[in-house]
Formats: C-alpha cells, structure tokens, sequence
C-alpha cells in the first residue's frame, strides 16, 4: 500500500501515474491543478494534462480521509455513470477507475471534465454566486433546468440500464422498507448521539410506509449546485452520483425543495426573483415526468434523514461539542413537517 498523498501533494504523486496509464501520454504535463469545493462525500480535483499538440481536461476524483456514508464505493458511482452514457442525461465520460490503494494511497477514478458554471450552496446561491448574479429570466431557466433533469432521469428504465445493484435487499423487501432499513442503519454508524428530530423522524418514516406508484432511479442529491450551466443557462452536466439509489420518485424532487428551503427560509434570506414556487415547481415537474406528487412531505422528511447522516459523521469524527449542532437545519425541517403532518 502507497501512502495518501495530501491534497498539496497529490498532483506530484498523481504525474508519473497518468503519464503511465493516459494512452501516447509517456512525455505528459499536468497544468492547473485545483481542488474543486464541490462535494462533502468525495475529493474532487481538476486539471489539465498537457501532451504533444493536445490538453486534455480532466478530473480526479478520490474518497476523502474519512467516509461519510458507510457503504461509498467509486466503482458504484462510475458504474452509473458508464451506464447513464448513452441516455440524454449529460454525465461525464469516466476514462479509468483504479480500486487499488498502490498508484495513489486510495481507490480513485478520471473523468473528462464537462465546461460550466454551477450555483453555490455555502454560501446561499440565493445570496451569491451564479444564480445570484443572473437576470430573473435566467434564475429560472436553471431552476427549470434541474426540475427537467430530474424528470428526464425518473423516466428511464434502471432496470434495462442494469441498475438494480442500487437497491439495499438487506434491509427489507419492499424498496422504501429497504431505504428506511438503510438509513436507520448508516445513522447508527454515523453517530450513537442522534437529535431527538431524527429519532423522531425514522420511526415516523417507518410507521407511514408506503408503496411508492412509480420507483425509478433517484439521483440522490438532486440540486442546482450538482449541475453544471453553460454561458446561455443551459444544463451541460449533470454531477455527484455518490447516493444513487432505486426509490419513490418524489424523492429526489422533495430532496430539491428542502435544499432550497434550508439557502432560503431557514437562513432568513428571501428567494430570488425569478425562482418558480414550490407549487410551479410541483406541476413542471408532474408535467415533464407524466407521474403525479402525492407523498411529498414523507419525502422532505426522507431528505432531511438522509443529509444528516454525512453530517452526524462529520461531527462525530471531529469531536464537535454538543452545542454545535451541524444537523439543526435539518432537525427545523423535520419538526415543521412531522407538525404539519
């Protein structure tokens, strides 16, 4: 086993093995390497591998130091993306996965990086950024750009795309069974000190089980930020596959609003012109995807569940006191909708 290289070093370590592997690339220059602040679950670095008359963008992504989820694999995120290659959803082109730890100190993988823009959450993309800066017309051109994507992606057949390694049989029969099996699961691995609100919530999801009416592919972090936008708002890319999985089709439209209300609601900070309602968003959604909303608010609940389980184990592993509560937004979201329900 090779050590990890740190982020400052990886690029040096990251030289000889791509001139290696990069096909006609034995005499190769790696140019502008950076570290990309998308992400929590996944390093991500881009850059440019100069050869001959060519440069080549690319990127390098890795897992970080500590996983946030207890099942991250990069041969699970490749595999979608290979398998979503040939269908209208914009995903990078994986050039190689290497699953050993020898090259570079962990499994990593390259893709070829796709030209872009994407909004920020950190801050709020309603208070900086891309999605702020654009004219109202053009907010919602991204806004309805991710609704259509998600849409575009629940209409596709996993199944025939060979995706059913993205269910969890372990945990159940039923799909949403095995997903709320899972996520009690990887909070106990996360943390033995969960929020009240969460407590409360998975018993909650598991006494309103259901059976979803369409189970599609869910995207897993369905949001602006994971896509990318060219210079006329358009969706050039589309990011971040790491919770991938088979379930509801509302849930990745649900995980959307409720990330949308945390950068605005919850921060005190007004929507942007330009930003459709969650009701617009609803029926763009209905209307693109032919498949109607009907357990919403179980979903924004699933949503808030599930982001507190990178969260909780973040927490966890740096030893943050107990009145630093990274999950607080998501433990408000909660208690609004188990009020409401």
């Amino acid at each position: 086993m090779t050590e990890r290289p740190t982020a400052e070093d990886l690029p040096l370590a990251a030289d000889p093995v791509l001139r290696t592997i990069f096909p006609g690339a034995e005499s190769a220059e790696i140019r502008n390497w950076t570290a990309s602040p998308r992400g929590l679950a996944t390093e991500t670095f881009l850059f440019d591998l100069a050869h001959e008359a060519a440069t080549v963008s690319l990127v390098l992504r890795r897992p970080p130091e500590v996983a946030l989820f207890p099942d991250y694999d990069l041969l699970r995120q490749v595999l979608v993306m290979r398998r979503l290659a040939d269908t209208p959803i914009a995903v990078p082109a994986v050039r190689w996965l290497d699953r050993d730890d020898t090259a570079l100190g962990s499994p990593y993988f390259v893709m070829d990086r796709i030209e872009g823009s994407a909004p920020g959450d950190l801050p709020s993309y309603h208070s900086a950024g891309l999605y702020f800066d654009a004219e109202p017309a053009q907010r919602a051109q991204m806004w309805w750009g991710c609704v259509d994507t998600i849409a575009e992606i629940h209409q596709l057949d996993w199944r025939a795309l060979n995706l059913n390694f993205l269910t969890f049989p372990q945990f159940g029969a039923a799909p949403l069974e095995q997903l709320i099996g899972y996520i009690e699961s990887a909070l106990a691995w996360a943390s033995d000190a969960q929020p009240p609100a969460l407590r409360r919530a998975t018993k909650w999801l598991r006494a309103n089980l259901y059976e979803p009416e369409h189970l599609t592919l869910c995207w897993g972090d369905a949001r602006m930020s994971n896509i990318l936008y060219d210079r006329e708002f358009r969706v050039n890319g589309v990011l971040d596959w790491e919770i991938t999985y088979i379930g509801d089709h509302e849930a990745d439209l649900a995980w959307m609003l409720f990330l949308d209300w945390a950068c605005s609601q919850h921060q005190g900070v007004e929507r942007l012109p330009g930003t459709p309602t969650r009701e617009e968003t609803i029926a763009r959604y209905e209307e693109r995807s032919g498949m109607k909303v009907r357990n919403l608010r179980y979903n924004e609940i699933l949503a808030a569940v599930l982001l507190s389980i990178p969260l909780l184990r973040m927490a966890h592993r740096l030893r943050l006191p107990a009145e630093i509560d990274v999950t607080a937004f998501c433990a408000t979201r909660i208690e609004e909708l188990l009020f409401d329900a």
